[in-house]
C-alpha cells in the first residue's frame, strides 16, 4: 500500500493520471485514526497497516490442497506445510516494520504467561471446544479487587467463523460483554449419525464413509497396527474412499467421492465466500446473567439426593448451556478431597466408575455443597453448588 500522506496518482485505464481531493480519506481513516477501545500504547501507522506490528500465530495444522481456493497467503507449494510458518514467512517478506512469530501447536499447549501479554487475541477457530478453552483462559486472566472487575486485566477477544451459510462474528470484552459461554446454545450441534444406522442401514454416502473409518479402520489396521488415521495422508483417504465405494455398493448407495470422503473423516464443511463476506454484520449478544464461565457465581445444580451420580454427568454433557465433554468431578467429603469421576485417565476412570450408579447421598453429598468440574472446555476448574430437591 502506497504513502497515504503523499497524494496518489492511478493510471485511469486511458494512459492519463486520474487524482481528486479526498480519494484515498477512507483509508487515511483505517491506517491513522484509533478506536475507542484501543489499548493506550496502540500507534496507527502507515507502515504496518493498522499500526499492528508484533503478531503471533498459533495453528497445530497443515496447509491442505482445500485450503488453496479461499485465502491468499498460501500457494501450491506450500501444502503441506505448518500453516503457522507459511503465513508468518509471507506477512514478514511482504510488509516491512511487520513481525510475525508462528508457533506450529494447539492454543492449550500455551500457558497463561504466554497469553497474558497480548494487547487483544482474534480467533478463527473450528471447534466450539478450542473457543471455549480460549474464553475461559481470558477469563482466568481476569483481576477482581473487593468485587471489581480491574478494567486492566481484560484482553479484548475478536471471535469469528462460518460453517457453510452460516456464521458468527463479535468483539467480547472478558468480564464485561457475553462471553462464548454466554451464548453456547447459538452454534449449531456438531452433526453425529446413530451407530446403529451406520452399522446396519446405511442410507446415505456418508454412512458409508463413517462406517468405514469409525469400525474398518481400527478392525482391519491397514497401515499398521495403532496407526491412527491422519486425514491428511492422501494412502489413508485412497483406503477409506475405496472401501466406501464397496460399501455403497452393497447397499445401493451413490455419491460416495474421494474429496466427500475426507471432507467426513477431517469433519470439513464448505466453506462460502458470500458467507464470509456479509457475516460481519452481525447483532451483539447479551451477556447470561449466570453464565457458568464469566459470571464468578457458583451455578446451582438441583438434584435429589436419590438421584445417581450418572444424571450429574449426563447434566454436564447435555445441558445446552454447558455441553462439556468429558467432566472430571471433585468434591470434599468429610473434609478430604475426593475425585467422584475422572475419565481422561483410564486406572482412574475404572476405579471411580462404580461412583456413576451410586446416589449422591450414597456418595455422602449435602445440599449446599460445591462440586468442582474440570473439563476440556475451559483451562479453569468451574464450581457447582449442589441443590437438593425433595
Amino acid at each position: 500500500m502506497a504513502d497515504t500522506d503523499e497524494p496518489m496518482v492511478v493510471d485511469g485505464g486511458s494512459g492519463h493520471a486520474c487524482e481528486w481531493e479526498g480519494r484515498w480519506n477512507h483509508i487515511k481513516k483505517f491506517l491513522e485514526r484509533s478506536g475507542p477501545f484501543t489499548h493506550p500504547d496502540f500507534e496507527p501507522s502507515t507502515e504496518a497497516l493498522s499500526g499492528i506490528r508484533n503478531i503471533h500465530v498459533v495453528d497445530m495444522d497443515t496447509i491442505d490442497v482445500s485450503n488453496l481456493n479461499r485465502q491468499f497467503l498460501f500457494r501450491p507449494k506450500d501444502v503441506g506445510r505448518p500453516k503457522a510458518d507459511v503465513a508468518a514467512d509471507f506477512i514478514n517478506s511482504r510488509i516491512p516494520g511487520c513481525c510475525v512469530v508462528p508457533h506450529f501447536k494447539k492454543i492449550q499447549d500455551l500457558d497463561e504467561t504466554f497469553y497474558r501479554q497480548f494487547h487483544i487475541i482474534v480467533c478463527g477457530l473450528d471447534s466450539v471446544v478450542a473457543r471455549r478453552w480460549m474464553n475461559g483462559m481470558l477469563l482466568s486472566l481476569l483481576v477482581y479487587e473487593d468485587g471489581v472487575l480491574d478494567p486492566g486485566s481484560i484482553i479484548p477477544l475478536i471471535d469469528g467463523g462460518t460453517e457453510g451459510f452460516k456464521g458468527n462474528a463479535r468483539v467480547i470484552f472478558p468480564g464485561m460483554t457475553a462471553c462464548i459461554d454466554c451464548t453456547l446454545e447459538l452454534y449449531p450441534p456438531q452433526i453425529n449419525f446413530p451407530m446403529c444406522t451406520i452399522a446396519s442401514m446405511p442410507r446415505l454416502p456418508e454412512h458409508c464413509i463413517e462406517y468405514v473409518w469409525m469400525l474398518l479402520w481400527p478392525k482391519e489396521s491397514p497401515f499398521g497396527a495403532g496407526v491412527a488415521l491422519d486425514g491428511d495422508d492422501p494412502e489413508h483417504i485412497q483406503w477409506v474412499y475405496q472401501r466406501s465405494l464397496e460399501r455403497a455398493a452393497e447397499f445401493n448407495i451413490t455419491g460416495v467421492t474421494y474429496r466427500l470422503s475426507q471432507g467426513v473423516v477431517k469433519r470439513i464443511i464448505p466453506a462460502v465466500a458470500s458467507t464470509n463476506a456479509v457475516i460481519a454484520g452481525k447483532l451483539q449478544n447479551e451477556r447470561f446473567e449466570n453464565c457458568s464461565a464469566c459470571s464468578q457465581i457458583p451455578m446451582d445444580l438441583h438434584f435429589a439426593p436419590s438421584s445417581k451420580l450418572q444424571d450429574v454427568l449426563d447434566y454436564l454433557t447435555t445441558s445446552a448451556s454447558l455441553q462439556m465433554k468429558s467432566p472430571a468431578i471433585t468434591a470434599t467429603v468429610e473434609g478430604k478431597n475426593k475425585t467422584l469421576y475422572l475419565q481422561s485417565v483410564a486406572s482412574i476412570e475404572q476405579r471411580t466408575r462404580p461412583n456413576l450408579s451410586k446416589t449422591l447421598k450414597e456418595l455422602g453429598l449435602t445440599g449446599g455443597q460445591e462440586l468442582a468440574v474440570a473439563d476440556v472446555t475451559t483451562p479453569q476448574t468451574m464450581l457447582f453448588r449442589l441443590c437438593f430437591t425433595s
